[in-house]
């Protein structure tokens, strides 16, 4: 690990920084970094990657990827020895997407009858709901809820468990999800207590695991990860899902959709929907 906490800021024209993000994901020694890429200024065409190593290789493996888009102006400088993500999270705007309202307990009197509030503490986990990813995974979850149910819902790459939290909340009576991380894993509980949901969380690598299993067919797997592991799940997330099935696949870039689409087509997936939010997309696909 890094002895201090630092934060990468990249900024440039649009193609540059996703060519950039693209070759992150890429990059075996950075495809788990943490990193967001978003439009910073339209007029002037400045897209911004911030990003956050957690080790001296990741570190250098990041700045000599960025050094290959000269494009770009790259800053690196450490963040100060504080609860800086607290301190994030505590100025960011609740989201709302569709019938989903997220927020966190600094906006609890925010919280609209109306909606579907979902309660959400991040801590050390991804997915407080304000990434492109995430919201474009509950807008697209919206959508299909005004024609039908999911009984039994699968949650691959959780984080802090928005995805499946609110499946529990909208009448799902099977909300599983897993993920590698532990930490993320307790995180996800934890929001589930919250929330009063009947969604349960599993450290499991993969989908081979029994506990993940055990309840398939799956009516609906979320999988908001990235890019290279949604290639790579693409058969096992086929098996998960029962015939006529839906997948949710978002944490790719616009320029990625191509490449993922390609995985599970040849799978027997048909497309339904795309959204796009800043540069990140998320794809609705139907198991034949």
């Amino acid at each position: 690990m890094t002895a201090d906490a630092v934060q990468t800021v990249a900024r440039g024209p649009r193609a540059e920084a996703e060519a950039a993000a693209a070759a992150i994901d890429a990059e075996p020694a950075t495809e788990a970094l943490t990193y967001s890429i978003l439009e910073e200024d339209e007029d002037r065409d400045v897209w911004r990657i911030d990003a956050f190593p957690t080790s001296t290789e990741e570190q250098a493996a990041l700045a000599a990827t960025l050094a290959r888009f000269p494009a770009l102006r790259v800053a690196t400088e450490k963040l100060a020895d504080a609860d800086w993500l607290a301190m994030a999270l505590s100025g960011l705007p609740p989201v709302r997407a569709g019938r989903f309202f997220v927020y966190g307990a600094h906006d609890t009197g925010l919280a609209p009858p109306s909606a579907v509030n979902l309660r959400i503490e991040a801590g050390a986990a991804f997915g407080t709901g304000h990434h492109g990813t995430t919201v474009g995974c509950l807008l697209a979850y919206d959508r299909l809820l005004k024609r039908r149910r999911f009984g039994r819902v699968l949650d691959v790459g959780c984080g802090t468990g928005v995805l499946a939290i609110a499946a529990a909340r909208t009448g799902s009576a099977i909300a599983l999800g897993t993920d590698i991380d532990g930490p993320s894993v307790r995180i996800a509980n934890e929001n589930a207590r919250l929330n009063r949901a009947r969604a349960r969380f599993v450290h499991a690598s993969g989908l081979d695991d029994a506990r993940v299993r055990r309840p398939a067919p799956y009516d609906l797997v979320f999988a908001n990860i990235l890019a290279p592991p949604l290639v790579a799940l693409s058969q096992d997330i086929r098996r998960a899902l029962k015939p006529g099935g839906v997948a949710i696949l978002s944490g790719l870039l616009r320029t990625q959709e191509r490449r993922v689409l390609a995985a599970y087509v040849s799978r027997g997936f048909r497309l339904e929907r795309r959204l796009h939010r800043d540069a990140w997309a998320t794809l609705v696909l139907r198991r034949a």
